[in-house]
């Protein structure tokens, strides 16, 4: 089965993100907005509570994670990638540095860049006038983000929370 493991920003932020999203986004109906610390592994079902037992332990050892979002960038010209720029912060690397640790070994096809997409699969044109009407939003956000979930993905492609951790809180 495939997995990822995301952080999910406030329901007042995935608001304001999805009305850019129902446009410009054709994933908008597969997931929330959110920030990826793990992108899609698999997980074999009897490897799925050792894996989990792992993910308490990396949670409770990760404090709560202070997001900043403050500008619409891009990852052209590698690919037609509109996202909301998420500030590197000691907590979210940290995380990130601990699911991507000897126990959860996995390629990386990019450089962690923390953010959340709202605009894809645009064509350069596309890309290029979207983001230049984005770019002109004003925005910034700030808020705590105290937990982080393990996604499953379902035969019809969407994702779905599997289980939550929190962070910092030491295991029960």
């Amino acid at each position: 089965m495939k997995y990822g493991i995301a952080l999910f920003p406030s329901k007042q932020l995935q608001d304001k993100l999805n009305s850019y999203r129902k446009r410009y986004d054709p994933h908008y109906g597969y997931i929330p907005p959110h920030i990826t610390v793990k992108e899609a592994f698999d997980i074999e079902k009897e490897q799925l509570d050792t894996t989990i037992n792992m993910l308490e332990d990396i949670a409770s050892s990760v404090q709560p994670i202070h997001i900043e979002v403050e500008k619409v960038s891009s990852f052209h010209p590698v690919n037609n990638v509109i996202y909301l720029k998420v500030k590197e912060e000691p907590n979210l690397l940290e995380l990130h540095t601990k699911l991507h640790g000897e126990d959860f070994a996995s390629k990386h096809h990019y450089k962690f860049v923390p953010h959340i997409t709202i605009a894809q699969g645009l064509s350069d044109i596309e890309h290029s006038d979207i983001l230049a009407q984005l770019k002109m939003i004003e925005l910034h956000h700030e808020e705590t983000i105290d937990q982080f979930q393990l996604l499953e993905q379902l035969d019809n492609k969407t994702w779905r929370v599997y289980k939550s951790f929190q962070l910092g809180k030491g295991r029960a």
